[in-house]
């Protein structure tokens, strides 16, 4: 495999070749490192025992009995399942990533451990172009989360262990045809990996090159990395997966282990190789879940259900009205949900719709504030600018995504004597906590490109687009 440089827009800082990353600013932790080199050998077995959950909370709901309306996860298998999977493992990977980073994906993430496996047996051909495409990873969230909303995910055990169960196949199967000894799946393909990796920037954290090299950071398979990143021209931490194979004490290569203060690669993301598509997957990927739940709360929304849906069968085309195939849509009359191809385009195009627009009102905040920052002195080109005050979106997107798809995060709460108020003013603390983030961020990556008088007027038009977006899913989800 040819290495295939991935979207770079910074200059690279002036450097000698080698820089000793321990002896920089951050601090290494030699007794952290050792601990992880002996905890490295035990992984596998975690992962076993990780699949073993992940099979029961799929696979035994759905041969359980119907669930009643007053059951919990106290007394009742599919609710309990219920619960593990959107009250516990959605709120642990989300929180864990703003301190430790992926560490999901290595440490505990069944999938990527799989796909490994059966690319150590596999046909180990070159990834297509196709996969390598940066947008691929946007596109494989889209269709996720398109199918999942129609299919009913959070409610249905049937739709959990298609959605899940699914990419869990396809895991095995690309790891299986693609890569040598390599994680495709995990650089290129997994739903949430590419989720996992923007967030991951606000990360604790930090594995860095001891030896740094300057140049730009290439995807290449001439590394012990599984997700092909060249180690001593590491400086990101998106596609880093913390398997821990390159944490090497007392060796002058590999990564270092140190931590930093949440978001501090992105109020310094000129440095940490900023990417233009990571910006178009905040603004998309944000809005697209946003429409999952938004579709529900638009109170115009049964109005156009029946004005097209009255226009269509008007002309005979009945089919508009018949339920679709239920791998496509939910369709369970016996719990009273029964999706019809009219629900289908209706749910998929208010998603796509408010997708779209999600992305063109962040779009239009972050180039504004761009345009200003250069004509209050920034040096860096309005691309370069738009991309870099882009990230500034990402705390108010991920406290959004949290609140959203962590659905059953509260229900304990409840069960402990709060009220659904007192549950809804911690929501809004959540969201309120993100925005004041973002927009600290976007006065933070403002000071890096140059801007030091009347900072706050170009801040504004970023944390007008911060404030859409918080405004949006405190509507959503309240």
């Amino acid at each position: 495999m040819h290495p295939i440089p991935v979207t770079d827009i910074t200059e690279t800082p002036p450097a000698s070749r080698f820089v000793d990353a321990a002896a920089g600013s951050a601090t290494a932790h030699p007794i952290v490192e050792r601990v992880l080199a002996r905890l490295r050998p035990w992984l596998p077995w975690v992962h076993v025992f990780m699949f073993l959950v992940f099979l029961a909370v799929l696979v035994v709901p759905v041969y359980l009995p119907e669930s009643s309306e007053q059951a919990t996860f106290l007394d009742d298998g599919r609710v309990l399942a219920n619960y593990l999977l959107w009250g516990v493992w959605f709120p642990l990977v989300f929180f864990s990533v703003v301190i430790t980073g992926r560490s999901w994906c290595g440490f505990l993430c069944p999938m990527g451990a799989a796909s490994e496996l059966a690319n150590r047996y596999g046909l180990k051909m070159q990834a297509p172009a196709w996969i390598r495409w940066p947008g691929t990873p946007i596109l494989s969230f889209i269709i996720i989360t398109l199918l999942g909303q129609t299919t009913g995910v959070r409610d249905h055990p049937e739709a959990a262990l298609e959605i899940f169960g699914g990419t869990f196949a396809l895991a095995v199967v690309v790891g299986w045809l693609w890569g040598h000894n390599k994680r495709v799946w995990c650089r290129h393909l997994c739903p949430i990996g590419l989720l996992l990796g923007v967030f991951s920037r606000l990360g604790a954290v930090q594995l860095s090159p001891r030896k740094w090299k300057t140049g730009p950071d290439e995807l290449t398979d001439k590394t012990i990395c599984p997700t092909y990143i060249d180690l001593p021209r590491k400086r990101a931490t998106r596609h880093c997966i913390e398997c821990l194979r390159c944490i090497l004490p007392g060796r002058t290569a590999g990564l270092v282990v140190s931590f930093r203060r949440p978001g501090q690669e992105l109020e310094s993301i000129r440095d940490h190789a900023p990417d233009a598509w990571e910006i178009l997957f905040i603004f998309l990927g944000a809005g697209v879940a946003l429409g999952g739940f938004l579709w529900l709360m638009l109170p115009f929304y049964n109005d156009w259900r029946q004005v097209i849906g009255t226009w269509f069968i008007e002309r005979g085309q009945y089919w508009i009205g018949e339920p679709g195939p239920s791998w496509l849509m939910s369709v369970h009359p016996d719990r009273r949900e029964v999706f019809r191809w009219l629900d289908f385009f209706l749910i998929t195009g208010t998603m796509m719709t408010v997708m779209a627009l999600s992305a063109l009102v962040l779009s239009v905040a972050s180039l504004a504030s761009a345009g200003l920052a250069r004509l209050q002195g920034s040096t860096a080109s309005l691309f370069q600018a738009f991309v870099q005050i882009g990230y500034s979106q990402a705390p108010v997107a991920l406290m959004a995504l949290m609140i959203g798809l962590a659905t059953e995060l509260f229900t304990p709460f409840i069960r402990l004597g709060m009220t659904t108020a007192q549950v809804d003013d911690v929501k809004v603390a959540m969201i309120l906590f993100g925005w004041l983030w973002s927009i600290w961020l976007a006065w933070r990556i403002l000071e890096g490109l140059g801007v030091d008088r009347d900072r706050w007027l170009a801040l504004m038009p970023s944390a007008a687009g911060s404030s859409a977006m918080a405004a949006a899913w405190w509507l959503a989800v309240l």
